[in-house]
């Protein structure tokens, strides 16, 4: 492809988001997808409960994913905005499909993603990664589709190299597939309950610290040394839980851009 400054040109507005939502179990973050534009749900786990949705029979391999991702990209429909619910349950499908169709230079096969050694089948992993993202993104590109992709929360030590080593909620995937993940997306977001600090005096005047829960939802923008966030359209750092609080917060902020 020949490059040159007569091949500039200008972005041509805002497209549809495409989000990670995050958090603990049962805070909501499946509720936030069927709030969103006329959702289809893409589930790797039983997780709607009584919410009531279009959703795609349950997804047993990474290929049924691809396969519905492929359907509502080839067919006319009213879908808006795609869920899948969840990654963490859809890792180990591409885990098991990276074995099931792997064969190395040698003839090797693989049972397991640790067989491969050394973290390579971590690595080679990605390749399946990339594909279920390009889909995605030519559902959003092509389609004008919402990419909503829900996962789970863990907590675990954050080695930061310019501070003492800290505990913080990440996105409960392999690192290298959760950074892919985060790169490939306009936001992360965290989930949580809001939680305020109540102080007391202890015995031989110690001061008792005690976290407790206001019961508040709340969708958290920005990162902090206790979670992974992120986003591209100058979020407030945090809002409500709630799709409509996000979509109020998104036509607000791209409107002054």
């Amino acid at each position: 492809m020949a490059i040159s400054l007569e091949s500039i040109s200008r972005s041509s507005g805002i497209k549809a988001p495409r989000m990670v939502c995050y958090g603990p179990a049962g805070v909501g973050k499946s509720t936030l997808g069927a709030s969103a534009p006329s959702p289809i749900f893409v589930c790797t786990e039983d997780g709607l409960g009584k919410l009531e949705v279009d959703a795609f029979p349950m997804m047993k391999s990474f290929q049924d994913v691809i396969d519905a991702l492929t359907v509502l990209y080839s067919s006319d429909h009213q879908y808006q905005s795609v869920v899948i619910d969840s990654l963490d349950h859809l890792e180990p499908m591409v885990w098991k499909h990276l074995c099931e169709t792997y064969v190395g230079p040698k003839g090797e096969r693989y049972e397991s993603i640790e067989d491969f050694g050394y973290g390579k089948g971590f690595i080679l992993a990605l390749d399946l990664w990339r594909q279920l993202l390009n889909t995605l993104d030519a559902l959003r590109n092509e389609k004008g589709m919402a990419i909503i992709l829900i996962a789970h929360s863990e907590i675990k030590r954050f080695e930061s190299p310019t501070t003492d080593s800290y505990d913080r909620h990440q996105i409960k995937l392999h690192k290298r597939a959760s950074d892919l993940v985060q790169e490939s997306v306009d936001c992360v977001l965290f989930a949580d309950y809001k939680t305020v600090i109540e102080k007391e005096e202890g015995g031989f005047n110690k001061i008792k610290t005690r976290g407790i829960s206001t019961g508040q939802r709340y969708l958290y923008t920005e990162a902090r040394p206790s979670f992974i966030a992120k986003n591209r359209y100058g979020l407030p750092s945090e809002l409500p839980l709630s799709w409509q609080a996000f979509s109020d917060a998104l036509t607000q902020s791209t409107s002054q851009k």
